[in-house]
């Protein structure tokens, strides 16, 4: 349940949360009794971010809480308060400094979520109280945000190819769209060649899940999201350190389920195709080699260099496919590369586009929405990094340099000319606690995404 409720009149008014600031603490001093103005200082309550107070009134019931904000950081002035108040209702005091107060609201309502589906809630998270208008705006996106979460949280023994196909399915009775899907060596058959390698390896078969929605009429948008669903590696195998965390190789698919929910729940004018190939980078007798040859959908030879490069070969297929459709746009998530992370840390998702329009609304976007992206080059002369000397190329080099742009040249590679194409490689994951980002899974470039989508079909 969303920690926001609407703001309704009532005899008994939400306690009031005042935001302030080292120099605005002397104003709110002169509006406290004597008796609140010391048990500041018995405190040491000074303003600075992420600090708290909680005062009482005469009869010493909760009268008032004050929390030091950072006023540049709307997102964050709230994230902590959640799960550390008493359990009851507040609100956003209209003394408070200037925050932005949509996003003030978000960071208490993503500060409030909890992983529940092993254990039960540490405890009851407080109430926001907040208005229709700005709880009708983010209640969709704290959902898809809980759903990234909630899926990539999820262990792999309970969240495979066959779960992320549920997902979607059930993604699509919600909103009336069609699913369907292909599994094993329906994917042969079908010519998904490079989804089938990577995965035949798993007792659990690979697929390719779909899902159709909206007017044939509108504009063409196909959303891809990588679905590793554990990433051991394969032949080439990870150390355990490098395979602990790998249920969460599926975050690109649970960012791409999450936007084509918002896409649909906002009847946005398109006609969307989202794709989740789904699989298992697992390890058996016929598993995928170092050193063989996959012909793709699109006709490319690629030689495998490293197996552990294999997002970008489910991903191929799947863009291929996408393309086939002559969209308007495609775009697609993924939990691509560790370079990505060692250029930009865990914060950051590295965005690659062969549009600067497209790539300047969405890192604008991602700015006026508190979600920033950044974008890296689609340097060509890298290309020569996946040189091979028997195949088109390779799905990966010799060389670690650049290993995010040249994944992504990878990927490039089966978009046509002249098609917009926008690549998110994400880390999906808190390594540790934060204010309104708990340790775990995590959405990263999913809002900015959605707002660019918002600004480029809702006028259409």
């Amino acid at each position: 349940m969303s920690a926001l409720i609407e703001l309704r009149a009532s005899r008994h008014l939400p306690t009031p949360i005042e935001a302030t600031d080292a120099n605005q603490l002397a104003a709110t001093r002169k509006r406290l009794s004597a008796a609140q103005r010391s048990w500041l200082d018995e405190n040491g309550f000074d303003g600075s971010p992420g600090s708290v107070c909680l005062l009482a009134d005469a009869q010493g019931k909760l009268a008032r809480v004050l929390v030091g904000v950072d006023r540049k950081e709307s997102l964050a002035a709230l994230a902590a308060l959640p799960i550390s108040l008493p359990a009851g209702e507040y609100a956003l005091a209209n003394e408070s400094v200037a925050l932005d107060p949509q996003l003030a609201a978000l960071g208490w309502a993503l500060g409030a979520y909890q992983f529940t589906r092993y254990r039960k809630a540490k405890r009851a998270s407080a109430m926001l109280a907040v208005d229709a208008k700005t709880l009708a705006v983010l209640a969709p996106l704290i959902e898809a945000t809980s759903l990234v979460r909630d899926l990539v949280n999820t262990p792999t023994e309970d969240m495979g190819p066959k779960q992320l196909a549920d997902t979607v399915k059930q993604l699509g009775k919600a909103h009336k769209g069609k699913v369907r899907e292909w599994v094993g060596d329906e994917l042969l058959e079908d010519n998904f060649p490079t989804i089938h390698a990577v995965g035949r390896a798993s007792h659990r078969p690979p697929r390719l899940i779909e899902l159709s929605w909206g007017k044939a009429t509108d504009p063409k948008l196909v959303l891809v999201g990588k679905g590793v669903c554990f990433d051991t590696g394969g032949l080439d195998l990870k150390p355990s350190d490098g395979m602990r965390w790998m249920k969460k190789d599926m975050g690109g698919a649970a960012h791409a389920i999450a936007l084509a929910g918002l896409v649909m729940q906002a009847k946005l004018p398109v006609r969307l195709t989202l794709l989740i190939p789904a699989v298992e980078n697992a390890v058996s007798g016929n598993a995928l080699r170092p050193g063989d040859v996959v012909v793709t959908r699109a006709g490319h030879s690629v030689e495998i260099d490293n197996t552990d490069a294999e997002g970008r070969l489910v991903l191929c297929d799947a863009l291929a496919y996408g393309a086939e459709q002559k969209p308007d746009l495609i775009l697609d998530f993924a939990t691509l590369t560790g370079a990505a992370r060692v250029a930009l840390g865990p914060d950051l998702p590295a965005l690659f586009a062969n549009d600067d329009a497209v790539a300047e609304e969405a890192l604008a976007c991602g700015r006026t929405v508190a979600d920033p992206v950044w974008r890296l080059p689609l340097w060509r002369p890298y290309r020569k990094m996946l040189e091979s000397y028997l195949a088109d190329f390779a799905n990966a080099g010799p060389s670690r340099h650049a290993g995010a742009i040249t994944a992504a040249l990878y990927m490039e590679r089966f978009i046509p000319e002249g098609l917009p194409w926008v690549h998110l490689d994400t880390y999906a994951w808190n390594d540790a606690d934060r204010p309104g980002r708990p340790r775990g899974g995590e959405a990263m470039g999913l809002r900015a995404i959605f707002a660019l989508l918002q600004k480029r079909y809702r006028a259409r």
